[in-house]
Order: structure tokens, then sequence, then C-alpha cells
């Protein structure tokens, strides 16, 4: 199977402390990755590496077979849509047109905006001014603005937050029709594994900074059938995690 990310030797140093320590991660096309770590475990760092926004002390990134660099940056990012941290709107703009900016900024089509609103059931919504937006309700939009350009690869980071169980169970659903109805890979970070249980099919887990765990998530219960994956994580890193 082709892999849409791989990362060799991967590191970032912040004051000459390694967030991210010689990091070998191996996203596989058509598949929903789940990144797991403990608070400070370096996940948000590698996304943003993988992004291009923060840039490695040591270490290589390819992206879709190509060595991640300065120059290749931005044609590559083209083909990734991204959801990283809180999304911010102009509140005195509705969602659509909020949406239309990225629109046009990405060149895609006007009608990819009526399309992403139908997908996160902001439809309804859409002549809203997002300054009405619940939390919830923004944080849809931030992966409706993520999935304006219908990317090869998704990248989202905590994309739960703020959403209640209904909106938890929609978000996974949505998530997990990704890869099949569009042919996306999914890269996911969450605090909440039983949401990563039932989302991924492969699974990376790191704490200080590095990997350990990778691979399918049905091998990982195999390994200790009699323990959650919870209680795997824990053994993995020695660290309390938020349920």
């Amino acid at each position: 199977m082709k892999e849409t990310v791989t990362t060799t030797m991967l590191t970032k140093e912040y004051g000459g402390t390694e967030c991210v320590s010689h990091l070998n991660m191996n996203v596989r096309e058509g598949r929903i990755y789940g990144f797991l770590g403990p608070n400070g475990a370096g996940k948000s760092t590698t996304l943003k590496m993988l992004l291009g926004l923060v840039r490695p002390t040591d270490g290589e990134i390819t992206i879709f077979g190509k060595r991640l660099t300065p120059k290749n940056r931005l044609p590559i990012l083209r083909s990734i849509g991204s959801l990283i941290e809180s999304p911010s709107y102009y509140g005195h703009l509705t969602a659509r047109e909020n949406l239309k900016i990225y629109q046009t900024i990405l060149g895609v089509s006007e009608k990819n905006i009526d399309e992403v609103l139908r997908i996160v059931r902001l439809d309804r919504q859409g002549n809203k001014k997002t300054s009405a937006y619940s939390l919830g309700m923004k944080q849809r939009l931030g992966l409706a603005s993520a999935l304006l350009s219908f990317p090869k690869l998704l990248i989202l980071d905590e994309p739960t937050n703020g959403l209640d169980p209904a909106g938890i169970q929609e978000m996974r659903e949505l998530i997990r029709s990704l890869p099949e109805q569009y042919g996306m890979t999914v890269i996911v970070s969450s605090h909440l594994l039983s949401e990563i249980d039932q989302m991924a099919d492969d699974i990376g887990i790191i704490a200080a900074g590095k990997m350990k765990y990778q691979g399918e998530l049905s091998r990982l219960h195999e390994l200790d059938k009699d323990k959650s994956l919870e209680e795997i994580f824990l053994d993995l890193t020695g660290k309390d995690v938020s349920l």
C-alpha cells in the first residue's frame, strides 16, 4: 500500500530540548491515521511540521512521494486540508461569506461552498453571521474550510473540540466516510481515545516526542485483548489521559 506521508528521524528542538525526537511516521494512502499522545508529547508540533508551519531541526518529511522543502511547500499544500487549533473567522460575515474568501484564495469552484456546507450539515446555517455560531458550529465550519478543495490529505487536530456527544458522533461518522467517498487520507489527533478507537484504521502513539507504537489499530488490540485502548495507552506512555 502506498504511503501518503512518511517522516524519517524527524526532530524538533526548542532551547536545546527535543520536543519531537527522531520520529518515523508512516501514513498509508486512503486510511485514517489516529495520532495520540499525552499533552506536550509533540503531536501538534509534528502536525505543524507536516504543514510547513514549523521547520524541523533535523530529519525529513515526504508527502505524496515528494520531500517537503521550503521551495515546494506551497504546491504540496494545495493538496492538503487542515484544521489546526481553534478556527477563527470574521464574525461580521456569514459562514458562506467566510468560505468565499477561502474559495477565492484556493482558486476552487464556488460550487464547493455549498457542497462542504452540506457535508458538515451547516447548509441551513450558511447565511448566519459566524459571531452567532456556537463553538461546535465554528468547529464544523473549520472542517468545511479544510474540505473546500477536496484535498488528498486532511490533517485534523482535535476536530471534536466544543461538540456535544451527538456532535462528536456526527463528526466521527463524517470523518469515517471521507476515505471511501472522496479518496482522502486523514490524520486525526485527539485526546478522546474512545473516538479514535471507533474511527482510525492505523494509529501512532507518541510520548516525550518519541513514537511508542505505530501500526494497525486492530493489531494493537490483538497484542493485549484484555485491555482497552485507554489501558494500553497508559502502559505505553506512563501518563494520565483525559477520557
